[in-house]
C-alpha cells in the first residue's frame, strides 16, 4: 500500500514537471449545469488505474481516483469546500462527472491513464454565468456638440451589471457599430449610442459569451420622442381628462336632478292620512212636556241626516 502511494506520487510529480499533458480539451460550460470529462476508455480492466486532479492557479490537488475496480473521491478542505456532493466517476470508464457546475470549478482537470502504458490527457474548462438582459435607457449627453445635433439625435445608453467574461455590442441590423468586454471580473458594463429621431432603422443591444446571448431591441419611437411631440402628448393627455372629469362631473348633476324631481313627484301622489271632517245641519224636534212626564224617561229622537260635500 505504502509502495502504490508512492508510485502514484511519483508519477503525479512526473506529469507535473513534464509537459507531457500535450492533449487538451477546451470545454466551456453554462454555470448550473453538469460536464462529463471523457476517458475514451471502453472498459477499464482490474489493475487499471485512474487518477484526476484538479489545477487552478498555481494548486494542484488530486479530486479521484479509481484503482483496482475501487472508486476513490478525495475529500479534503480544499475538494469539499469546492467540489462537495458535485463529483461523481464512472466505475466502468473512469469518466469523471461535475454536476451543478459554478465558477469555482472553473480550471484545468489532469487525467492519468496507467494500463501497462502511461496516457495523459487535460481538459481546460470555462464556467459562464448565466447573462442579464441588456436595458436600453435615453440619457442626456455631455458631449453634445451644437444645439442642432442635440434636436436631431437621441442618446441611448445600454447596460448590464454584475457581469464576466461578456462582449457587450450595439447593432445596426447586422453591422456592428460598437462594443466592449470584461475579462474574469464582475463588473458593470455600459454602452452609449446616438440614433436621430426620425430614423426607421433596426438598433440592438447585445450582451455575449462564447455559449450564448442575450439581446435587446431598440424602440425608437417610444425611447427618442422629442420635446415637442412630447408635449403635444402631454398636452393631449390633460385635456383628455379635462373631458372625461367633465362628464363625470354632468353625469352626476343630471342623477341628482332626475333624483329630485322624482322624490317631489311621488311625495305629490301620495294619498293623505288625514281623516275627512263632514259637517251638516241638525234638525231638533221638541216633543211635549208631557210626554217625558208621562214616561219618566228621556226619550231618545232619531232624525234623517243628509252630509254634503
Amino acid at each position: 500500500m505504502v509502495f502504490r502511494a508512492f508510485f502514484c506520487l511519483c508519477l503525479w510529480l512526473l506529469a507535473g514537471v513534464s509537459d507531457v499533458y500535450s492533449d487538451e480539451t477546451v470545454l466551456s460550460v453554462m454555470e448550473g449545469d453538469s460536464v462529463t470529462l471523457n476517458t475514451d476508455v471502453t472498459e477499464l480492466k482490474k489493475d487499471d488505474q485512474i487518477l484526476w486532479s484538479f489545477r487552478f492557479n498555481s494548486s494542484e490537488t488530486r479530486i479521484a481516483e479509481i484503482y483496482k475496480q475501487i472508486i476513490s473521491i478525495y475529500d479534503n478542505k480544499e475538494n469539499t469546500e469546492r467540489f462537495r456532493d458535485r463529483l461523481k466517476i464512472d466505475e466502468q470508464t473512469g469518466s469523471l462527472t461535475i454536476t451543478n457546475i459554478n465558477k469555482l470549478h472553473s480550471g484545468l482537470y489532469k487525467l492519468q491513464i496507467i494500463s501497462g502504458q502511461m496516457k495523459y490527457f487535460s481538459f481546460s474548462t470555462a464556467v459562464y454565468g448565466i447573462l442579464p438582459v441588456p436595458v436600453i435607457i435615453r440619457y442626456s449627453s455631455q458631449n453634445v456638440s451644437s444645439s442642432s445635433s442635440s434636436v436631431s439625435n437621441c442618446s441611448l445608453l445600454c447596460s448590464v451589471v454584475n457581469v464576466s467574461a461578456v462582449t457587450l455590442s450595439w447593432y445596426k441590423g447586422n453591422s456592428l457599430l460598437s462594443s466592449i468586454s470584461v475579462s474574469d471580473l464582475s463588473i458593470s458594463l455600459s454602452l452609449p449610442l446616438e440614433v436621430e429621431y426620425q430614423e426607421n432603422n433596426i438598433y440592438s443591444c447585445v450582451i455575449n459569451n462564447p455559449i450564448t446571448n442575450q439581446t435587446t431591441h431598440l424602440d425608437i419611437t417610444q425611447l427618442c420622442q422629442s420635446n415637442s411631440e412630447s408635449n403635444q402628448t402631454s398636452l393631449l393627455l390633460v385635456v383628455f381628462l379635462l373631458v372625461l372629469l367633465l362628464l363625470v362631473i354632468s353625469a352626476v348633476v343630471v342623477m341628482m336632478i332626475c333624483r329630485r324631481r322624482n322624490y317631489t313627484q311621488a311625495k305629490q301622489e301620495a294619498p293623505s292620512n288625514e281623516e275627512e271632517v263632514d259637517y251638516t245641519e241638525a234638525t231638533f224636534i221638541k216633543h211635549g212636556d208631557q210626554d217625558t212626564r208621562a214616561n219618566g224617561h228621556d226619550q231618545t229622537v232619531y232624525s234623517e241626516v243628509v252630509l254634503r260635500r
